[in-house]
């Protein structure tokens, strides 16, 4: 598994230190694949655990970019 570490934008910001293809090894979902919504949401939910929420929230609020 890669290990990816963002580096911080802004001065009062911390590095974030992530395994990639994590998100997919908790739900059971093939590396490549997509991540079924319904799968999603159930994550985002906790159902899948309380470390498939924690990595469903950072994919949802860290790597898709800020609102628009």
């Amino acid at each position: 598994m890669k290990y990816i570490k963002l580096k911080k934008t802004k001065p009062w910001q911390k590095a974030i230190s992530f395994h990639a293809g994590g998100l997919h090894e908790s739900l059971g979902v093939k590396s490549g694949d997509k991540i079924p919504d319904n799968l999603m949401q159930a994550a985002l939910a906790g159902k899948e655990g309380k470390l498939a929420k924690k990595q469903s929230q950072f994919k949802k609020n860290v790597l898709t970019g800020p609102k628009k």
